[in-house]
């Protein structure tokens, strides 16, 4: 079994504006120093797969179909067998 610990992000090039109302938020609680926040998402998938290949094959697919927006969002897999 393998657990795969994805983030998914919006890419460099499409605006953020969820990230842009927490900014101006951390603004106006003092925190001024916050300068470019941008948000995702993370999730948890637990594959029983056989290899670790075979696991991320899967998860990539997961994350082609369905996780992520690969027109605006950019994903990246951490895998660890459990």
């Amino acid at each position: 079994m393998f657990k795969a610990i994805v983030y998914v992000t919006l890419k460099e090039s499409v605006l953020d504006p969820q990230g842009s109302a927490v900014r101006g938020t951390l603004h106006k609680l003092g925190f001024e120093d916050a300068k470019d926040i941008r948000v995702g998402k993370y999730l948890e998938v637990t594959v029983d797969a056989g290899t670790r290949e075979k696991a991320e094959g899967r998860v990539t697919e997961m994350c082609e179909k369905l996780l992520a927006n690969t027109v605006i969002e950019d994903y990246r897999i951490e895998l660890m067998e459990v």
